[in-house]
């Protein structure tokens, strides 16, 4: 029998198996990512009571991403979200790097909130 699988199969697996473990509070939210080919997506989400507190994202008009790469986009909007935790009173996060393996933008966007002050 032949594995028909996609990859976005195989990732959703994957991270059916990190959110077995990993959950947000309200003092400690999860810090959940999603990329896309040309973008990327962050929220932090208090899984208690089911809310996005905060959300960024490359689309985001407020960051100026124009003529970064996709690796210098990440790390901008890590540390937009760390900026708008802090304006939440939130030191404080886990990770959720959403089945995706951790290196390249998924490591950047750790990297950025670490920078932005966030306590991952």
């Amino acid at each position: 029998m032949i594995n028909r699988e996609n990859k976005n199969e195989i990732r959703l697996k994957r991270h059916r198996r990190v959110r077995a473990h990993v959950s947000g509070t309200a003092e400690r939210p999860r810090l959940s990512v999603y990329r896309s080919t040309s973008n990327i997506y962050v929220q932090l989400i208090d899984d208690e009571r089911a809310v996005t507190l905060c959300a960024s994202s490359t689309k985001s008009k407020d960051l100026k991403l124009k003529g970064k790469t996709k690796t210098e986009a990440a790390i901008a909007v890590g540390k937009d979200i760390a900026k708008k935790a802090k304006a939440l009173k939130i030191e404080k996060a886990v990770f959720d790097r959403g089945g995706y393996l951790y290196i390249g933008r998924v490591k950047a966007v750790a990297d950025g909130a670490r920078e932005g002050g966030l306590e991952i």
